[in-house]
């Protein structure tokens, strides 16, 4: 598998992001390997809180709630997903796989940093992946705290709005990271921090991982991650420790997205739901601080 990887000065300087990087290899599915990053802030003895970001951020989107987090009292784990941020970025387009993002974040967590007792925080493909995982290993998981995000099989239509985004993503000539990050917040992110968001992708050579990623969210019955998600689904069906919504109240591609998450996971049940006013798509960008307080009193509880 041919893989390109950032150059580190293209991360220097970002402003609200003084973490130290960490890096792991995985193998890449093709008998070579994948160097993994992910950011690990707070005491090394403290509770897991694992930040799983979405298409197509990086880490950076947490930057806002890891002082909260680790002010707390708790660890937090944010990697950099396959293709995005520091992570390796492999190539082509037909490298990136839906199964593939669930092994390679898999492998990590599991293999290489042994993570128990995990608190998710999921948004975006953050939650297609990450749900995922606790559908499938739910014995890893503490607790989950899903955030604009759900766990799509294909059998109901994902909505106008989604497919005006993947029409979008497929079409653009110069696939533009800051301006569609910017594009899911309600307040207006400064041109530094667009620019953050551009980092990782000194050219559209490396946004093969961000043009494919709109292309397998599953749409459809016959979508190939539709069976494994289904799957996924009894093991959410069975999941009894606490699972909270935290939603952003200004997405329209998420929009209602929580009632499902509700409705179908034990641990939903009774647990103190919430809405986030004034939180866009982005909402850790639009109400990082207020989203970091709600996980820490969740946890805390």
């Amino acid at each position: 598998m041919k893989t390109l990887r950032t150059p580190d000065e293209c991360f220097a300087s970002l402003p609200g992001f003084n973490f130290d990087p960490h890096y792991v290899e995985v193998e890449d599915g093709e008998g070579g390997a994948l160097r993994v990053h992910y950011l690990r802030e707070g005491d090394p003895q403290a509770p897991v809180v694992l930040l799983l970001h979405g298409e197509p951020s990086w880490s950076y989107l947490y930057r806002k709630m890891i002082p909260v987090l680790t002010e707390a009292g708790l660890q937090i784990v944010a990697p950099d997903l396959v293709g995005f941020g520091r992570s390796d970025k492999p190539a082509e387009r037909s490298d990136y796989t839906y199964a593939r993002h669930v092994e390679w974040m898999r492998a990590l967590l599991f293999d290489r940093l042994d993570l128990t007792d995990i608190t998710l925080v999921c948004q975006d493909w953050g939650g297609l992946i990450g749900l995922r995982l606790v559908g499938e290993h739910a014995g890893r998981f503490g607790r989950v705290v899903a955030a604009n995000t759900s766990l799509p099989t294909g059998d109901t239509s994902p909505g106008e709005a989604f497919f005006n985004w993947q029409r979008f993503s497929q079409e653009v000539d110069v696939f533009p990271t800051g301006f569609i990050v910017n594009s899911g917040c309600v307040t207006d992110l400064t041109p530094e921090v667009q620019a953050a968001y551009d980092a990782p992708f000194p050219d559209e050579s490396y946004k093969s991982g961000a043009r494919a990623f709109p292309m397998l969210v599953p749409s459809n019955p016959d979508d190939p991650a539709h069976d494994d998600n289904v799957a996924a689904w009894t093991g959410l069906a069975a999941f009894q420790r606490p699972f909270l919504t935290a939603f952003g109240d200004s997405d329209p591609i998420t929009r209602g997205a929580y009632r499902p998450l509700q409705e179908s996971i034990p641990g939903a049940q009774g647990q103190p739901h919430t809405t986030i006013v004034g939180g866009g798509h982005f909402l850790q960008e639009d109400c990082g601080e207020e989203l970091a307080r709600v996980v820490a009193a969740f946890v805390a509880s």
